[in-house]
């Protein structure tokens, strides 16, 4: 007998289970009080859906059992036996425990892709969404079996695929939308992807797997992979519909602005985070006089501190952006187009160009017209499936162990790891992304990562050079880097963040550590 490493057995807490992809079929895996593991199909005959591995383990009768989380139906975990109506008994799996590694029994992995190969016909894989995340997963998946999917996507602008970071370059007139592209439409003839633009997907039926788009097209698909990414947070003040009222996220954002700023000369950004000061960057660099609304005294509170933001609004200020903070907006006022902003203390300020930039929220409502379970995203395992087996979703849209993401590194994973799955491989898994955040705000370098405010149980180690525009600061508890913010000098932002990833313990070197790397090897030899 053949058998497959799945996890290992800390992996999975007492009590609970977890699912596997073996050989594209899900097993639910479950581990007891005492350690002794189960295995049963993950799938639950009753509601026809892949979720035993998320019910509940106890004892009913004397019986070991687990219940299914949608019709309670109680299933021996010995022999899948279902306590209330046999006939929806379902099958055992083999399964041990070697050296703290839980095994189940897999054929080869190359055969299983050749059975799906041998059939005659591709599989239908439809992508909804023709962002960064959905065709970072469909490149994955070319390269891990180029030949076992027809694929088909539908993206909702009229382009191919293009970098969302470089959006605020060529707001500021240093790039164009060509020079940003990553997937022309070259890219998608090249390997075969039939590409629909400016198409919005309306509604999935899932029973027939049909997607249908707003235009009238269809498409049958065999898997169905949602990147519908997110959509900027919108205040609902009163005047948010005038003329002049824009939003910063994606090309035609972009264009906009640039096209308001050949004529309007004064622009406020509400919003302090990264993309607000972004945008008023680019603004400025169109001639505009741009002034940011910021409800709290801090820029960037979710990256900096209090003393890295207040040197950041200082350099800033010395550019020419102007600062009202903290301020709360109350309305946007105009008759037809915007004339300014009026704040709750009765202050006003001019403005004809008005850009939201508060944030983002995943984009999940065509998942959530589909039945999908969805929360603060559409919410999905450690597989990147969603509660469909069929369906499985990556990106800004996703809620994943309670966490969204709005960076790339945590989209490159999920997107490795749904190819991986998608290949039949089965046995990528993703726990969840620790992110850092390396930044260049208007050409001023800065990195975020972990606690950086700290607390009362940690201490902090700071640096600063005011003269050279540098500051440093590590958050350390019980020994280990905890957190950092670096202002001006990042160079050692990856040491830092490898550091608090390992949990090293760095006592031996404290005394050198703000000063880097190179000087804490120097200071060891």
């Amino acid at each position: 007998m053949n058998w497959m490493n799945v996890c290992s057995l800390d992996d999975i807490l007492p009590n609970t289970g977890v699912a596997a992809l073996i050989d594209g079929h899900q097993v639910a895996i479950f581990r007891l009080s005492d350690d002794s593991v189960f295995a049963l199909d993950n799938h639950c005959p009753a509601s026809g859906a892949n979720v035993l591995s998320r019910g509940m383990v106890g004892d009913l009768g004397g019986e070991r059992v687990v219940a299914s989380p949608i019709y309670k139906h109680h299933y021996r975990l010995k022999d899948g036996v279902c306590l209330e109506d046999k006939a929806f008994t379902i099958t055992p799996h083999p399964v041990q425990v070697v050296d703290g590694i839980v095994q189940i029994p897999s054929a080869r992995v190359e055969d299983a892709i050749e059975q799906v190969n041998a059939v005659g016909e591709r599989l239908k894989l439809v992508v909804v969404g023709n962002g960064m995340a959905g065709m970072r997963t469909v490149e994955e998946l070319i390269q891990l079996n180029p030949d076992m999917y027809d694929i088909t996507v539908f993206g909702t602008e009229p382009h191919g695929n293009y970098n969302r970071i470089l959006l605020s370059p060529v707001l500021a007139g240093e790039k164009t939308l060509a020079e940003i592209m990553i997937h022309p439409r070259e890219w998608y003839e090249d390997n075969g992807i039939k590409l629909y633009t400016g198409e919005t997907i309306s509604k999935i039926d899932r029973k027939k797997r049909v997607i249908y788009s707003d235009s009238g097209k269809q498409e049958h698909y065999d898997r169905l992979l949602l990147a519908t990414g997110s959509n900027p947070l919108i205040i609902p003040f009163p005047g948010i519909e005038l003329d002049g009222v824009k939003t910063f996220r994606d090309i035609q954002d972009v264009n906009a602005m640039l096209t308001a700023s050949q004529t309007y000369k004064k622009a406020v950004v509400i919003g302090g985070g990264l993309l607000g000061l972004e945008a008023a960057n680019g603004l400025m660099k169109q001639g505009m006089d741009v002034t940011v609304i910021h409800l709290l005294d801090t820029l960037m509170e979710r990256q900096l501190d209090k003393t890295a933001a207040d040197m950041l609004k200082e350099s800033l200020t010395e550019r020419g952006m102007k600062f009202i903070m903290p301020a709360s907006t109350k309305e946007i006022v105009g008759d037809d187009r915007v004339t300014g902003l009026r704040f709750a203390d009765g202050s006003e300020i001019e403005a004809d160009l008005v850009v939201m930039a508060v944030g983002i929220r995943p984009n999940f409502a065509l998942a959530q017209s589909a039945g999908l379970y969805c929360d603060r995203g559409i919410v999905v395992d450690d597989t990147l499936q969603t509660y469909d087996p069929c369906i499985y979703a990556v990106g800004e849209c996703v809620q994943h162990r309670e966490a969204t993401y709005g960076l790339v590194a945590p989209l490159w994973d999920q997107a490795r790891v749904c190819a991986n799955h998608l290949a039949y491989l089965g046995w990528g898994k993703y726990l969840g992304s620790k992110v850092s955040t390396k930044l260049k705000v208007t050409g001023i370098d800065l990195f975020s990562a972990g606690d950086f405010l700290g607390g009362d149980d940690s201490e902090n180690i700071i640096y600063r050079d005011p003269k050279k525009h540098v500051y440093k600061k590590l958050v350390v508890k019980d020994n280990c880097i905890i957190g950092a913010v670096l202002y001006g000098d990042v160079s050692d932002g990856g040491w830092y963040f490898d550091l608090m990833q390992e949990g090293r313990d760095v006592s031996e070197m404290r005394d050198v550590l703000i000063f880097g790397k190179a000087f804490a090897k120097t200071a060891a030899a």
